[in-house]
């Protein structure tokens, strides 16, 4: 890939004085890093979200609100602890319907 100059544009609430560029940058790389390895990559290949060819934008849509539904649960599950060792693929194949409406009742 070659160099290119290109100019993006961050809001923080951190002052000019107090942080340096270099850790700004690391802030804004560890954050698109979380997102791409961890949300992206849980849907895309835990939930096969680039594998689904469903045409119907609603349905689409539909699909991508499940999704998301599901991402959240497992995040909430993980951070109770109660997710399991074995990551968010076997933690999908047990959830059923009644198990996520007792764990947004939580």
């Amino acid at each position: 890939m070659e160099p290119s100059d290109e100019v993006e544009y961050y809001v923080t609430s951190l002052a000019y004085d107090e942080t340096s560029d270099e850790a700004l940058l690391a802030i804004i790389r560890g954050h698109w890093s979380a997102i791409e390895n961890g949300t992206h990559h849980r849907r895309d290949v835990t939930f096969g979200e680039d594998r689904c060819r469903v045409a119907h934008r609603s349905a689409a849509h539909a699909l991508a609100t499940l999704r998301n539904l599901a991402n959240g649960l497992y995040e909430l599950e993980a951070a109770r602890g109660r997710a399991g060792a074995d990551g968010c693929a076997s933690w999908r194949r047990r959830l059923r319907a009644s198990d996520a409406l007792a764990m947004l009742r939580r």
